[in-house]
């Protein structure tokens, strides 16, 4: 089992009235490229993964 929790980044982009899923990824440096490229409009948000222990 891994040690660290799986982390996903969520790209989203602020078109009226509503925030907008651009991208979902696991690679950081993609996630904030395209948030770069799209410019203020842009968020970026941090999902980790939950860990079930039994």
């Amino acid at each position: 089992m891994e040690d660290n929790p799986l982390i996903i980044y969520i790209v989203s982009v602020f078109e009226k009235p509503h925030w907008r899923t651009v991208l979902t990824t696991k690679d950081r440096a993609k996630a904030e490229a395209l948030a770069e490229e799209i410019g203020e409009k842009a968020r970026i948000e941090e999902i980790a993964r939950k860990v079930n222990r039994r």
